[in-house]
């Protein structure tokens, strides 16, 4: 593991995890070795909390497994709830800005996801990637809508895609055009997430601790994607999961396994344990 520069840390007041990639298997199931070491982070004091892309409705099964109690963060952070649910804080796509958006990446070989009112919709099937998103958003979708009829309250716009050119040149584009009017990034290198400019993980990260009471240099964070490199750069101390881009591994001041190997598990135990006894003490 890589070594962590966390002497600025004064105490670990608080812990965010990213879901997907992160907390829960490649399956989208959530480990009973997960689950324990959760519970024992947080019995020795350590509160914790849940940072993702998905909606609120793929994460509060989470929140309740885990028996977390402060607020979650959904959509990458522009959405606050408490875990019964309760809409806390949302930040969301201008109409007019969730209109351009969509525009942009209407292109042949990408479909469209746009989230709002709770609701999935997308604007044509998109093989295995309805299913895994059915499975963490904890919906169905809502094919053939009008999106036009959708932008007054959009949390979320998703281009799909598996060609990677494809989708790296409609980020590029995205950026250049709606830099100033939204936040543009992978959440996974298939999904390309279009969200308020709130709505970004490092707002997010800075939100729920603010809530909870967290100064940020007493706030560890963990995940796997160049959708948590704002988090990584705000926290007192990023672990990155093993299986993650390079970019994101050295970005990290430590690294763990893979999801797939428990990797949250093993830095709970490993890393995050040890300094909070040894912060303590």
């Amino acid at each position: 593991m890589k070594q962590a520069s966390d002497r600025t840390m004064a105490d670990l007041r608080l812990v965010l995890s990213d879901v997907d990639g992160t907390l829960v298997r490649s399956d989208k199931s959530l480990s009973d070795t997960v689950v324990a070491a959760v519970g024992r982070l947080q019995a020795a004091g350590v509160p914790v909390s849940l940072i993702s892309a998905r909606p609120p409705s793929g994460m509060l099964w989470i929140a309740e497994k885990l028996r977390l109690r402060g607020p979650i963060a959904a959509f990458n952070g522009g959405t606050l709830v408490d875990p019964s649910g309760t809409v806390l804080a949302a930040h969301r796509l201008p109409p007019d800005v969730a209109r351009r958006a969509l525009a942009l990446i209407d292109r042949p070989g990408i479909a469209r996801w746009l989230f709002c009112g709770g609701q999935w919709y997308a604007d044509r099937p998109s093989g295995d990637h309805d299913g895994r998103e059915r499975k963490s958003a904890n919906v169905d979708p809502i094919y053939d809508a009008d999106f036009a009829d959708l932008l007054d309250a959009v949390d979320k716009i998703v281009a799909v895609s598996d060609d990677p050119d494809l989708l790296g040149e409609t980020e590029r584009l995205a950026m250049q055009s709606l830099s100033q009017d939204a936040a543009v990034g992978r959440s996974q290198t298939y999904y390309l997430d279009i969200t308020a400019p709130a709505a970004n993980k490092g707002d997010g990260v800075a939100a729920v601790a603010a809530a909870m009471g967290a100064p940020l240099d007493d706030v560890a964070v963990i995940g796997d994607q160049r959708n948590d490199l704002p988090m990584f750069a705000r926290a007192g101390l990023s672990i990155a999961m093993g299986q993650g881009p390079a970019e994101v591994r050295a970005a990290a001041m430590k690294i763990t396994r893979s999801n797939d190997e428990d990797g949250v598990a093993h830095a709970i135990d490993d890393i995050l344990l040890p300094l909070a006894a040894r912060l303590r003490n």
